[in-house]
């Protein structure tokens, strides 16, 4: 028997919560990363269920006048944002400098 200090808690605990922390990791990569052909809960469509949606159609964002800067911006990725192209960007905003993008910065979407 070992005579000494008492083992704390904390020792017996410490694995413990290692494992539950890997686990959880575990279930939320794998939720992440399902497989989309595995049947589920998803609905089917069918032809009688109207036209076909393709998975490469690009999602309906909304039509804004005007976008703000964010950090680490860059046009082509406002373009990407908000489905406007980066020439029509800038034509609208003759003044703009896209190598030099401010935070904040108002930039027209929209005429």
């Amino acid at each position: 028997m070992h005579r000494g200090r008492p083992r704390s808690p904390a020792r017996l605990l410490a694995p413990l919560a290692l494992l539950l922390a890997v686990a959880a990791v575990l279930v939320v990569i794998q939720a992440t990363t399902g497989d989309e052909d595995s049947g589920g809960d998803k609905p089917t469509t069918t032809a009688t269920d109207g036209p076909a949606k393709t998975d490469k159609t690009a999602p309906v964002r909304p039509r804004r006048p005007s976008y703000t800067v964010k950090l680490n911006d860059t046009l082509g990725l406002i373009s990407e944002k908000t489905g406007v192209s980066v020439e029509r960007i800038q034509a609208l905003n003759p003044e703009l400098d896209p190598q030099n993008l401010i935070v904040g910065q108002k930039i027209k979407l929209r005429e």
